[in-house]
């Protein structure tokens, strides 16, 4: 990386399970199958791309390893004269037979990092984990990935999991790549509510940072979420590790959506086409807050100011997309 402004590049990888159904979307759009991809994209100028080193592609099955796959795809990007920043999971619990709720899934998670780095020792780039908190959202909380949980405990638990793993994964790139960086990636969407609801986005708006708190080593007991992780079962001496021996990105990738900030608003009636949620306290609808709250609140300008001025590190903008027509995308 230099200090000029450079445009990075990225590879949609999710893989989750929902239900019985696993999502891949490396092979729904077909990039699985056309390493001729990467010519493409190194046409357009790209020297830094975010790919897929996926664990659940490498080691499906425990214990044996087939690394043709990345093999070939990481050769072609270090012939084209590209940079990988690695990514070993992306909205996922990583191979069938692991889990995120499994307790040694931080030191699995950390094995097979370890050995990526041992074979690729020239990356220096990682994301071991994309968007640990999302994935901790929408896999305990709304309870639509896998493990399906519908509770804040399991939402936090999934949170320090996988902050436990990037951690440890860190530590063990770096015993084969000392000068490693890690670039953590997560959504950091602002909420706004109705005056009812202020409590409710006041509570999201702190927990939107609890994963690069936990890395940053700044979830203490002074720390507004440390007794709610307490309670939610998380182990004191997990928290006391990510304290004292802190792992903080060296690049801070936020991904961010036009409908990444949201409203959150409990006159229901005004959103027919919008679904209905709640807290057990409120019911209200959850929309995107570009069109009620305005420009000068919400947009890419103001999270990046936020970020900056929460952590005083480096910042990418890692995901950047809105649905729309090709004309529009493109424009």
């Amino acid at each position: 990386m230099t200090d000029a402004l450079e445009i990075w590049g990225g590879v949609e990888c999710s893989h989750v399970h929902i239900g019985a159904t696993v999502r891949d979307q490396l092979k729904e759009t077909g990039h699985f199958h056309r390493i001729d991809d990467l010519d493409l994209i190194s046409e357009l100028g790209i020297r830094t791309l975010r790919y897929p080193v996926l664990w659940e592609t490498v080691e499906s099955e425990r214990g044996r390893y087939d690394w043709s796959w990345t093999d070939a795809r990481l050769q072609r990007i270090r012939q084209l004269g590209m940079r990988p920043i690695a990514g070993l999971l992306h909205h996922g619990s990583g191979p069938s037979w692991s889990q995120i709720v499994d307790p040694d899934f931080p030191e699995m998670f950390a094995r097979y990092a370890a050995l990526v780095a041992h074979r690729y020792p020239w990356i220096d780039l990682y994301t071991p984990i994309n968007e640990p908190l999302t994935t901790a959202r929408i896999s305990g909380l709304y309870g639509v990935w896998h493990p399906h949980g519908t509770s804040e405990a399991t939402c936090l638990q999934l949170t320090v999991a996988q902050c436990r793993a990037t951690s440890l994964a860190m530590k063990a790139i770096r015993a084969h790549a000392p000068a490693a960086r890690l670039v953590q990636t997560e959504d950091f969407g602002r909420i706004f509510s109705t005056e009812r609801l202020a409590y409710q986005a006041s509570h999201e708006n702190e927990r939107r940072w609890l994963a690069l708190d936990l890395l940053a080593g700044r979830v203490d007991r002074r720390h507004p979420f440390y007794e709610r992780l307490l309670d939610a079962g998380v182990a004191v001496e997990h928290l006391s590790h990510l304290a004292v021996e802190p792992c903080p990105p060296d690049v801070i990738g936020l991904d961010y959506y036009l409908t990444s900030d949201r409203m959150l608003d409990e006159n229901v009636d005004r959103y027919p086409d919008e679904q209905v949620g709640g807290n057990g306290i409120d019911t209200y609808v959850d929309s995107a807050a570009v069109r009620p709250v305005g420009r000068h609140d919400t947009g890419l300008r103001q999270r990046i100011d936020e970020v900056w001025n929460r952590y005083h590190l480096p910042i990418a903008v890692t995901e950047l997309h809105n649905g729309s027509t090709r004309d529009e995308q493109v424009r």
